[in-house]
């Protein structure tokens, strides 16, 4: 999983850094041979763009040293914790699988919910059969955690 997220992110930086390096000076170049920089749209988007894509490569540079220093070894093997794939059953009997994931990483609808989020923190170091309580703006909602998959039993 490790090495999954790592290479996730330098693809990004990869294709980042082509575009600041590739792209970007040939875009700012032509707008600069319009003429007039104070006025110039193509001009101040090529640079607003320049400076977004520099903020984001130091964005995910900074994650993949934070994510490298990661001890993956120390995640508990037998209760939730990052990268952990866990089934909660509702007070209606609805099934809800989430995996937790990193914040950039979160997409409720995919499923990927951010170890950082109410329902990830409320999930944090619980076992198959504890009941969880998730305190949200919009009020407490409770689920029973009925399957979990650590990051050690999906790597098998």
């Amino acid at each position: 999983m490790k090495a999954r997220i790592l290479k996730k992110f330098e693809d990004e930086i990869h294709k980042l850094d082509r575009e600041l390096k590739t792209e970007l000076p040939k875009e700012i170049q032509r707008a600069r041979e319009m003429g007039d920089l104070r006025e110039n749209a193509e001009y101040q988007a090529a640079k607003e763009r320049q400076r977004l894509v520099e903020s984001r490569i130091s964005l995910l540079s900074k994650r993949v040293s934070e994510i490298s220093l990661m001890n993956l070894d120390k995640l508990p093997a037998d209760r939730v914790g990052f990268g952990s794939t866990v089934h909660l059953k509702d007070p209606a009997g609805q099934i809800l699988v989430y995996q937790l994931v990193m914040p950039e990483d979160a997409d409720v609808e995919k499923g990927l919910i951010s170890t950082a989020s109410p329902i990830g923190r409320a999930l944090l170091n619980k076992e198959e059969g504890d009941e969880v309580t998730v305190t949200a703006p919009n009020g407490a909602r409770r689920f029973e955690l009925v399957k979990l998959l650590t990051i050690y039993d999906e790597a098998e």
